[in-house]
Order: C-alpha cells, then sequence, then structure tokens
C-alpha cells in the first residue's frame, strides 16, 4: 500500500469520528499566514489596536526579514578570537552572521476573526518560533513574552479578547548584534497558530507516548494525557490507528491521576519503525464529559526500540548499526530561514539518496515540520537545544537568558518533540565552556535531569571538543552519550577513561570545498586559502582543528566502539565561511556535502560511495576542461562502491586501481600522475569477481551553446507556499555539460507560479537571491519556483546574451 494511500485511508477514518490530523471539530485550529503588516524598526505604540500601519510592507508569514539582502561586510564585523577555532588571537571577522540585515528590530500585526469562541472556550496562541525576543501584545495588552528565538511557545490570549469580536495581534522582536555565530534569520521564521478549544481540553503538547516494551510479536504502548482544568466525569478513549489506516485496538479510562489519564495497549505484530521502514501509528484521543465528546487530537507515533551500551554499541529495535548523519543548520539557503515543507523535503530527499540515516539539529531546537518530515521519511534525529550556556560563546548569546529560561525552554523543546519515533537523542549543548570549569558537570547534571524528568526514554548527549577538560571534571561522564566533536586522536583516551564504554562521533569531518572547482597541486592540506576565495574540490582540505572523512570512515571500520558520526554539513548554510571569515567577500560555508543550492559537491559521492553501498556509485572528478594545462599533471579520482576500476584518457589506459587497506587509498581510487590532454576521460568499474559492472565518460566540452533545465517536481500544489526546484545548466552544441560556464542569466515566471529566488552555490557571490538574475557558478544555479493559489500552468523562461534560451512548464493544482 502507498504512503499516499494510507494516508487517504487515515484522513477519511478521521473524518467519520469528527477528527482531522491535527484538529476536531471541537476544537478550532487557524494558522496565521496571510494578512500580515511587517516593518523594520520600533515605531512607538505600535502594539495599540488603532496604530496606523498602512506603510507598512504587507508579508506573509513564515516570513524572514532579512533573506533579501543585500550582504554587507559592516553588518556583523566583529574583532574576535574564535575560541572553538583553537585562535588565540581576535582578528576582524566578516561574513560570520551571512553579511545579511539581521540585526535590530522588527514589527508584525495581524487581524483575525474567532467564529467559533465563545464563553467556556480558551484560546491559545501557539508560536512556532520567532527571532528573537518576542514580545506579544493582544488589543493592546501584553500577552507575554519568550526569551530563545529557536523556541516554540504557547500563551494563554483569553482575558485579553472578546466573543465576536475581531482580535488585534502585534509581535515585537529584536535581534541583537554579536547575538550568533551563524545566520540566525529575522522575524517570524516559524508558523503562528491560534487554537480555541473547550476550558477542559487535552494540553498542549499534553499527550506523551512510549513504546516501553517492542518485539517482532507484541509492542506495549503507554500514553499519558495531560488535561487542562479537569472536571468531574470525565472519560478517555483512544484508538489506535496502524500505518494502512485500519482501527487496531482501542482503550477507554475514566481514572485521572492528578490531572492525567495514563492508558496501556498492546499492538500485536507491530511495524517497526526505522529508517529503512519508516512506519507511522497514529493515537485518536477523545474525551468525553459524560456521553458528550468535549475534545479530541490526533497523535502520530512509532513503534520502537534504541539503546546505547558498551556491549551493542547503538541498536535500533535490537540490531546493531552504526550512524550515518549530518549537522544541518536551520536555514535553508536562498529563502532563509522561513519554513518550507517542500525546501526541507528536497534536502531530505537527497540526503536519502546518500545514504544518510540521521540528522543533527545543529545547533538548536528544529522546526516541527523538519522532525515530521524525519518520521515519514525514516531519518534518526539527534534533537539539539543548545550551542552556549551560561559561559559566553557570543556577546549577546544564550548566556544572557540561560539563568531565566534554560530550564523553561528544554521543557516545552521536550513535551513538544517527544512523540517524534524518529528522535534517538537530547542534546543540550556544544561546544559550551562549561568543559572546561571545574564546576561543568554542575550544569550537565541539571539540564540532563530536566530532560530525564520530561521524557525518560531517550539518551542525553553533548558535543565536545574539549575532550581532556571534559573528562577531568566529569562533564564527559554525567552524560549518557559522550559526542566527541572532531579530536580524533583522542577517541581512544575518551574510550579508556569514560564509564559509557562508546564514543558517538557527534561532529565530525568539516572538510572544506567549493563545488566544481579544482586546485592544483591536488594534495592535503589545512587552512589553505586562493585568491578566489574557494576550497579544492579534491576533498582534501579542511580546517586547523578538522579532518577528512576517510579518517572518520578509519576509527568506524576498526572500532566496534565507535558508534557513528554526525558530519559536519549535509548543505552549506548561511554565515560561519571559515576558512575565509576573516576575508570578504565570503558569506557561507564551505563544509557542506552539498552547497547552499543544494547541488551536490563531489564529496556528496564519496559518502554516498560508502553510505548507500547497494546502489551504484562512479563518480569522476575532476571535469575535463582545462585549457592552458595541457600536458599537465591532472590528478583524477573515482567515487565508486565497487572495488577496482580502470581509467582511460583518450582511449589510453591510465591504470588500473584497487582500494588499499590504509589512507585514503582504503575509500577512494586516484590516479595522481595523469596528464591533461582534451578529449575524452573514461572509467570502467570492476566488482570483487574482476567483472565490469560499469563505466562513465566525461568530455571536453565547447562554447556554450543553450540552457537545459531539470526540476525535481513538475507537479505543484496550489496553494501559495509549494516549491518546485529547477537546475539551470548549459551545454554545448553536443549537449556536454560546460564546467566553468559563467554566464549572466536572468528568469521569468508566467501563470499560476512566481518566482522566489535563486542561488549558485558560490559562497563568494554578493548576488541576491530574490533578484531574477544570477551568474551560473561551475556552470550550474538553481531556480526556485513557488505556486500561488490558483490552479493551472506555470512557465519558467530562462535566458542569456548569445545562448540559447531554456523554457519548462509546471503544473500547479
Amino acid at each position: 500500500m502507498t504512503q499516499l494511500l494510507r494516508k487517504t485511508i487515515l484522513y477519511l477514518y478521521l473524518l467519520l469520528l469528527g477528527v482531522s490530523a491535527c484538529q476536531a471539530s471541537v476544537r478550532t485550529v487557524i494558522t496565521l499566514g496571510k494578512g500580515w503588516k511587517f516593518t523594520k524598526g520600533d515605531p512607538a505604540e505600535a502594539m495599540k489596536p488603532d496604530f496606523n500601519d498602512a506603510g507598512w510592507a504587507s508579508v506573509t508569514v513564515p516570513h524572514d526579514w532579512a533573506i533579501s539582502g543585500p550582504f554587507d561586510k559592516n553588518i556583523d564585523k566583529q574583532v574576535v578570537a574564535i575560541v572553538q577555532n583553537g585562535e588565540t588571537k581576535a582578528s576582524e571577522k566578516t561574513g560570520r552572521t551571512g553579511a545579511l540585515p539581521y540585526i535590530g528590530v522588527g514589527w508584525y500585526r495581524t487581524t483575525f476573526n474567532l467564529p467559533d469562541f465563545t464563553s467556556g472556550k480558551k484560546v491559545t496562541l501557539l508560536v512556532d518560533g520567532a527571532m528573537s525576543h518576542p514580545t506579544v501584545y493582544v488589543n493592546g495588552s501584553k500577552a507575554g513574552e519568550w526569551g530563545y528565538g529557536y523556541n516554540s511557545f504557547y500563551l494563554d490570549i483569553t482575558p485579553f479578547i472578546k466573543p465576536g469580536e475581531p482580535v488585534k495581534l502585534a509581535v515585537r522582536l529584536e535581534n541583537l548584534e554579536e547575538s550568533s555565530r551563524w545566520y540566525p534569520g529575522a522575524g517570524l521564521y516559524r508558523d503562528v497558530h491560534v487554537i480555541i478549544a473547550p476550558e477542559t481540553s487535552v494540553d498542549t503538547w499534553g499527550t506523551y507516548i512510549t513504546t516501553p516494551e517492542v518485539s517482532s510479536k507484541w509492542a506495549k504502548v503507554r500514553l499519558l494525557t495531560a488535561i487542562n482544568n479537569p472536571v468531574d466525569g470525565l472519560k478517555l478513549v483512544t484508538d489506535v490507528i496502524s500505518p494502512d489506516g485500519t482501527m487496531i485496538t482501542s482503550n477507554s479510562t475514566d481514572q485521572l491521576f492528578g490531572s492525567t489519564f495514563d492508558q496501556q495497549l498492546m499492538i500485536q505484530t507491530p511495524s517497526l519503525w526505522s529508517p529503512e521502514t519508516p512506519s507511522l501509528y497514529a493515537a485518536v484521543t477523545k474525551l468525553f464529559a459524560g456521553d458528550r465528546l468535549i475534545d479530541s487530537c490526533s497523535t502520530r507515533f512509532g513503534v520502537r526500540s534504541i539503546s546505547f551500551s558498551a556491549e551493542t554499541g547503538f541498536q535500533l529495535n535490537g540490531v546493531t548499526r552504526k550512524i550515518k548523519g549530518v549537522c544541518l543548520h536551520h536555514d535553508l539557503g536562498p529563502i532563509g530561514t522561513a519554513v518550507n515543507v517542500s525546501a526541507i523535503r528536497r534536502q531530505l530527499t537527497i540526503l536519502k539518496d546518500m545514504g544518510c540515516d540521521a540528522i543533527r539539529t545543529s545547533h538548536n531546537m528544529p522546526a516541527h515540520e523538519l522532525l515530521d518530515l524525519c518520521d515519514e521519511m525514516g531519518f534518526m534525529v539527534m534533537d539539539e537545544a543548545f550551542d552556549e550556556w551560561k559561559q559566553p560563546k557570543c556577546k549577546n548569546g544564550y548566556n544572557r537568558l540561560f539563568d531565566a529560561w534554560a530550564e523553561k525552554d528544554l521543557v516545552n523543546f521536550v513535551r513538544r518533540d517527544r512523540n517524534h519515533p524518529s528522535i534517538i537523542l537530547w542534546s543540550i549543548g556544544n561546544e559550551v565552556p562549561e568543559q572546561s570549569l571545574k564546576n561543568g558537570s554542575r550544569v550537565v547534571h541539571f539540564l540532563r535531569d530536566v530532560i530525564h524528568r520530561e521524557d525518560p526514554t531517550r539518551p542525553v548527549t553533548s558535543g565536545m571538543d574539549k575532550v581532556d577538560q571534559a573528562i577531568a571534571n566529569q562533564f564527559a561522564a554525567t552524560l549518557d552519550v559522550p559526542g566527541l566533536n572532531y579530536r580524533l586522536p583522542k577517541y581512544q583516551l575518551a574510550y579508556d577513561l569514560l564509564p559509557q564504554g562508546f564514543i558517538l562521533g557527534s561532529e565530525t569531518a568539516s572538510t572544506v570545498s567549493s563545488r566544481g572547482i579544482y586546485k592544483f597541486p591536488a594534495q592535503p592540506g589545512k587552512e589553505v586559502k586562493y585568491a578566489d576565495h574557494h576550497c579544492s574540490s579534491y576533498d582534501l582540505e579542511a580546517c586547523s582543528w578538522s579532518n577528512l572523512p576517510d579518517e572518520d570512515w578509519a576509527w568506524q571500520d576498526d572500532k566496534n566502539w565507535v558508534v557513528g558520526e554526525f558530519v559536519w554539513t549535509g548543505f552549506d548554510y548561511l554565515g560561519e565561511p571559515t576558512p575565509y571569515d576573516a576575508n570578504w567577500p565570503s558569506r557561507s560555508s564551505y563544509f557542506g556535502i552539498c552547497d547552499l543550492a543544494g547541488l551536490p559537491k563531489d564529496r556528496y559521492y564519496l559518502y554516498r560511495s560508502r553510505w548507500n553501498p547497494t546502489a551504484q556509485t562512479l563518480h569522476v572528478l575532476p571535469h575535463w576542461n582545462w585549457k592552458g594545462r595541457e600536458g599537465q599533471v591532472t590528478p583524477v579520482y573515482v567515487y565508486t562502491n565497487y572495488p577496482e576500476a580502470e581509467l582511460f584518457v583518450n582511449g589510453k589506459s591510465q591504470g588500473r586501481l584497487k582500494k588499499g587497506l590504509t589512507g585514503l587509498e582504503r575509500y577512494r581510487l586516484m590516479w595522481q600522475n595523469v596528464l591533461y590532454e582534451p578529449g575524452t576521460l573514461k572509467v570502467i568499474a570492476y566488482d570483487t569477481n574482476g567483472e565490469v559492472v560499469a563505466s562513465k565518460e566525461i568530455k571536453t566540452a565547447g562554447n556554450p551553446a543553450r540552457i537545459v533545465l531539470n526540476a525535481d517536481r513538475t507537479v505543484l500544489n496550489a496553494d501559495g507556499k509549494d516549491l518546485s526546484f529547477v537546475t539551470v545548466r548549459v551545454v554545448d552544441k553536443d549537449g556536454n555539460e560546460c564546467p566553468d560556464a559563467t554566464n549572466q542569466l536572468s528568469f521569468k515566471v508566467k501563470g499560476a507560479g512566481t518566482y522566489r529566488a535563486a542561488c549558485n552555490g558560490d559562497q563568494s557571490s554578493l548576488e541576491q537571491f530574490q533578484l531574477p538574475a544570477m551568474k551560473l557558478f561551475s556552470g550550474k544555479l538553481v531556480v526556485l519556483v513557488q505556486s500561488t493559489e490558483k490552479a493551472g500552468f506555470i512557465t519558467l523562461e530562462v535566458t542569456g546574451r548569445n545562448i540559447q534560451s531554456g523554457k519548462l512548464t509546471l503544473v500547479s493544482h
């Protein structure tokens, strides 16, 4: 049965109950997406209902006020020493937060009606994320505030509204300078919801589902349901819906323990959740007062078990496996931090094909949409809360909030996310300075105990880079799972001295590269810089504190007690342009396996050859357009899941190589002494029996002749949000890709869609994403086309000088 059919069956079942997947007929959920007004600045009395906002910009939420730029190095110029990078002397840093105008105050205002609000009901405002320091006003009165811009929070706004009258909502946000180490975004960058429910109802994030006993034959499911304003005579009925949409078991109880119902159910022959089989159940809970249904909601969950131990390493559903994860920052490249399901799904689809099975939400609480998709698509998650505790990394970072907000932030964090089967680890921090402090373990105890109180079913970890100090002060021993960021020479020490008996690579590699850029000679290097502000895509360059992928893999292959890794990072992200953070212009990272446009770098195929061994990978680098290098040494590398290959240049064999036992030769095939001559580069791969199994050719391309467009999706939803990511490339008259093309192109979108943004993946480009023109970088770029709320055809046309234009038609319905 297809996933779509299963969802349809479940939806129809819930309709029969009067319940949708997220709300019931007895409660109303409104998402406030349209009708917002925005201004940058801090106008006096903007919170008042009669304030004149006619001159403000009209926007939709989610909204990132800073992503449209322009880029300006003075926005985030700092004179600092980045301790995490081993620096001891301060120097000027630019582009550290993306050089985008996120600093300052912004206001959002909207007016909406609540037709279902009557006496005896409660209205809750739920904000998925607001960057930063949100203060909320309802009908001119302050309704509440929150500190951390990455967290979700909710407010009871019932006292501020009257039945039958419109609600005027205003939100003030403020981003301080030197508050982040990467681009944090700005604005109401996640959804805002209004929930109208009875005064006696299921609490916000009040359903907690665990599977304490799991086997292939049966599983125990426990549901704790917290009730707001409980009264006598309540009864809770829970139906469990299987992944195929069938109601398989039910439980009814009228026993309240304080304000919480406790139910236990059995599932026979459960479909276990895993990255390979992401099976999802639903618990439909119905709250009755006597015989009257007063509230209902549906909660997705998965049946699975997890464990970490010295004896078996990491186990999912009783099977030992190595974690093949990547770290992700929360920005979505050219659309910034404004949450978009299509953009997140595209990232995860690309990572899935690479063989990735886990995500670390670095270094902050993620959008719930990411977790929803990880549940559906099969990714394990390290859900991370903080980059900073009491001790500052940034002058105006989370250190200013820790004492007043840390426990409240963790409570919201865990209660919102704990029903996601994808989550296998809670991370309380990343490279925090407390690792080196005498009382650092006391802070770990505090944070760990809050997590365990809210969810005792999952272990707690933290990414450590000061390994000696963290061991000496018991910081590392206090964690359930010791996570090491880099520091491969310390792995054995940590294993020998720590009580857990295993190590997780919580952050690994940090290899740097620019897509399609190759530097000569091809040799390993640390902190290498070039005049063009690019890094070599031979995948041999790292930072002073980081390493190449091959080194991590050797530890994982040779030591059972290394349970896996989270690579820094899956995609390039805005800000932190190491090693060029002191060299303008550079405004996004070089660490990604894919670039900022989501286009795979060569390194993608190196990881794919290891992480997705059952799929055929045969990738050749570099490209073969090297005018002026005739007769010069131009090394050729092959990333493949096969053990052996032979290379040919214009039909002449360059030799047949097998993967070795150590070093780079263990995971790569490398012909180091190839002399460049224009023509055809061909590789033939052999299996373990020496049989030919695959081949690939790369040809020297001529001048760019025409534009070619390929969309990741050609059918969109007419919801005003859906995106198609169109890869734009140029080819010569014979159809060969032009890998070094830099043509300036223009974009036009007509019909039932709009132009959203473009990105070419060049970390040093200052072209604005929202303008309908951009240069190719290494022969490619990506255009984002967004649907409107009108069904019909969408036409994208891409044009350039002295080159045949490209056209593509999409459908929106």
